[in-house]
């Protein structure tokens, strides 16, 4: 359940250009191409045109090293310089390339074509993310309907870019079994895995809260008190009527009744509304005791919209939590969750995790020496150890014995997937491909 939680609450980001390893089992060769590929597997590089920041050589550069990897018979690689309309791109921040098939050529080729597109001033990165999932995303009925242009090979591309984007808003279309959720899940009832990975789901996405005004049905179902039919009809209403600007216009959408809603409000975000509250976790129900409790404290709402209350724990110190829990009619849980709420109005909970690692070389194993310190991210924690991304393509172990100073029963009780470590090199085995590492040699460092 750690892992799952990991993963959909990871840091989001912006980017502009993908580039993925296509997964064989999504690969549509007979749409495009006659020279299929040896392994049956499909890269696509998509790039914007020349007046959008991407010069013509770098585009000219992508074109010849994509016919040169296709010639060689092992796959094919495919350049395609974004037009018009929704595939034009502004500015190219980030390469995302999957982690599946290909994806070590993929990332020498992005890697040399960074190092041509930063010499003219650019300022361009990559990174590595796990595909897990993105055929399966790729060949439902969802995709097809989100992306009827686009055949299976591209939809995946799409997924794995915005994976970096957002990863909540995106792995929530996809079965929680498809994205791995440890050594032991095919060993386990599947009504009962089912039942508890989508309570993991819906937790995190509660957790988050949903910004109303552009979430898809696929995160509105989510949402406690919505399901498939009410999260549609919110997307329907938000089309035919504009945006929601505010939490009581969302009684209007059809079929969501009292209950639903008094369910769902706290939440949903409206950012668009007048009323800071609208945008924060406090429920409609509470509003009355939040108005109190700013008034108690010499505060309002204008304070709040404008961040002007970083004073309040200490006021309301002043004032005695139970004593002003009393005069705004709420228990101090409550008053606590709402002090948290104001003090940050709009705020993403994802914002204080560590932020992915973007990389602009390419680090191959035979570059590692024992004693190398380096900064990686947790990919999967298992019984034995901890599996790192230290930039190379293949991932590095730290085994459990490696992991902490003290004892452990398990990983997980010091390290959890997306975290960014530092570790040491301890031994590297390039026949084997094998990559020992220790976080505990790394903290020792760190305290001299």
């Amino acid at each position: 359940m750690k892992k799952i939680i990991a993963l959909i609450l990871a840091m989001a980001m912006a980017l502009a250009l993908v580039a993925c390893g296509g997964d064989n089992s999504t690969n549509n060769d007979a749409q495009d191409g006659n020279t299929p590929a040896a392994n049956g597997t499909t890269v696509y590089v998509l790039g914007p045109t020349p007046d959008h920041g991407w010069t013509a050589q770098a585009g000219a550069y992508a074109q010849a090293k994509c016919d040169e990897i296709t010639a060689a018979g092992e796959y094919k690689a495919v350049y395609m310089p974004a037009s018009s309309g929704e595939e034009q791109v502004d500015q190219v921040n980030t390469i995302v390339i999957g982690n599946g098939t290909a994806s070590r050529e993929t990332e020498q080729m992005a890697v040399e074509l960074i190092h041509q597109v930063n010499e003219t001033g650019a300022h361009v990165s990559y990174m590595i993310v796990s595909e897990a999932g993105a055929s399966v995303y790729s060949a439902s009925k969802l995709a097809a309907e989100e992306f009827p242009q686009y055949d299976v090979n591209l939809r995946s591309a799409v997924s794995i870019a915005r994976r970096l984007q957002d990863p909540l808003a995106e792995l929530v279309k996809i079965d929680p079994k498809a994205i791995g959720v440890g050594q032991y899940q095919h060993d386990m009832p599947a009504k009962q895995l089912d039942e508890a990975l989508n309570g993991v789901v819906e937790d995190c996405v509660n957790a988050v809260g949903v910004d109303i005004n552009t979430a898809s049905p696929s995160l509105l179902q989510r949402v406690a008190g919505l399901n498939g039919t009410t999260a549609k009809n919110v997307v329907t209403y938000r089309e035919e009527n504009g945006v929601f600007t505010s939490r009581a216009q969302i009684k209007k959408v059809p079929k969501l009744g009292p209950k639903a809603f008094q369910q769902c409000a706290g939440f949903l975000r409206v950012p668009e509304s007048k009323s800071v509250l609208d945008n924060t976790a406090v429920h409609p129900e509470s509003y009355d005791a939040a108005k109190a409790l700013l008034e108690l404290t010499g505060y309002t709402l204008a304070d709040v919209k404008a961040e002007r209350i970083t004073d309040l724990p200490q006021r309301l110190k002043a004032c005695g939590e139970e004593k002003a829990a009393g005069a705004v009619g709420v228990g101090v849980p409550t008053l606590r969750d709402i002090v948290a709420e104001l003090l940050k109005p709009g705020r993403d909970v994802r914002d204080e995790l560590p932020k992915p690692i973007l990389r602009t070389d390419v680090l191959e194993m035979k570059d590692l020496k024992p004693g190398m310190e380096l900064t990686g991210t947790v990919r999967n924690v298992i019984d034995f150890g901890v599996f790192v991304d230290i930039g190379v393509h293949q991932d590095g172990l730290v085994h459990i014995s490696q992991v902490a100073d003290k004892f452990i029963r398990h990983p997980s009780e010091v390290v959890s997937v997306g975290d960014i470590v530092k570790v040491v090199v301890l031994e590297v085995d390039e026949k084997k491909k094998r990559i020992s590492l220790s976080m505990r040699q790394a903290s020792h460092k760190e305290r001299g």
